[in-house]
C-alpha cells in the first residue's frame, strides 16, 4: 500500500513538472508585465501579487490553506448589509465563477472566437443551497477546481497563452484569465475579511 501511494505520488509530481515545460510565459512573465491588461478586469488582475501565473496559482492555494475557517463558522448566517451574500454563498460563487471561467478559457484556447455572454451571478446564487454544506466540503471542492485550473493552464504552450477572445464585452488573453480568475479569489476573500470579520462577537 505505502509503495502504491509512493509511486502516485512521484508520477503524479512527474506529471505536474512535465506540464510546466510546455510554456515559458506561465512562469517568466509578471502580472505587472500582461500587455495589455485588460479593460474592467483589471479590478481583480491588479489584486494580484506581482508575481508569475505559476507563482501567483501557488499563492492562492496557501492563501486558501491559511484561510481560518473557525472564524467562517463564527459568521455563520450573519450579512453586513440586508440582501447579501452569506459566507458559505460567497465561496459557492468563488467555485462556480471559475468553473464558467475554465469554459471561457477554453474557448480561447481552442481558438473559439465566439463572444462569451455574460452570467447573472446574483441569480446563479439565488439557485444554490450552501447552508447544508460544510466549510470544510466548500474548501476541499474550491481547492480541487483550482488544481483542475492549474492543469488547465499548465497544458497551454506560449502560442495558447497569447491567444484572445471576448469575455463578455472585453478582449483578454487566456494568459490574462488565469490572473484574473486568482484575483476574483483575493477579492471575494478581502471582502470577508473586511466586511463579514467585523461581525464576530
Amino acid at each position: 500500500m505505502k509503495t502504491t501511494l509512493i509511486f502516485f505520488l512521484v508520477l503524479m509530481t512527474h506529471q505536474i513538472f512535465s506540464q510546466k515545460l510546455h510554456a515559458k510565459l506561465i512562469s517568466s512573465v509578471k502580472r505587472s508585465k500582461l500587455d495589455p491588461i485588460p479593460e474592467y478586469f483589471d479590478r481583480y488582475i491588479n489584486l494580484v501579487n506581482d508575481v508569475s501565473l505559476q507563482e501567483a496559482f501557488d499563492k492562492s492555494v496557501e492563501q486558501l490553506d491559511h484561510l481560518d475557517l473557525r472564524k467562517f463558522e463564527a459568521i455563520g448566517e450573519k450579512v453586513y448589509s440586508p440582501g447579501k451574500w452569506t459566507v458559505k454563498d460567497i465561496l459557492q460563487h468563488i467555485i462556480d465563477a471559475e468553473r464558467i471561467l475554465n469554459y471561457r478559457v477554453l474557448r480561447f484556447a481552442r481558438n473559439d472566437t465566439t463572444a462569451a455572454p455574460n452570467f447573472d451571478q446574483d441569480e446563479t446564487a439565488e439557485n444554490v443551497k450552501t447552508t447544508n454544506r460544510s466549510l470544510n466540503e466548500m474548501m476541499a471542492e474550491l481547492k480541487a477546481v483550482r488544481k483542475s485550473t492549474t492543469y488547465l493552464f499548465y497544458s497551454f504552450d506560449d502560442t495558447i497563452l497569447q491567444r484572445q477572445g471576448f469575455n463578455w464585452k472585453y478582449k483578454v488573453s487566456v494568459l490574462a484569465m488565469g490572473f484574473m480568475i486568482i484575483g476574483h479569489q483575493r477579492h471575494h476573500l478581502k471582502v470577508i475579511e473586511e466586511r463579514y470579520f467585523p461581525l464576530i462577537k
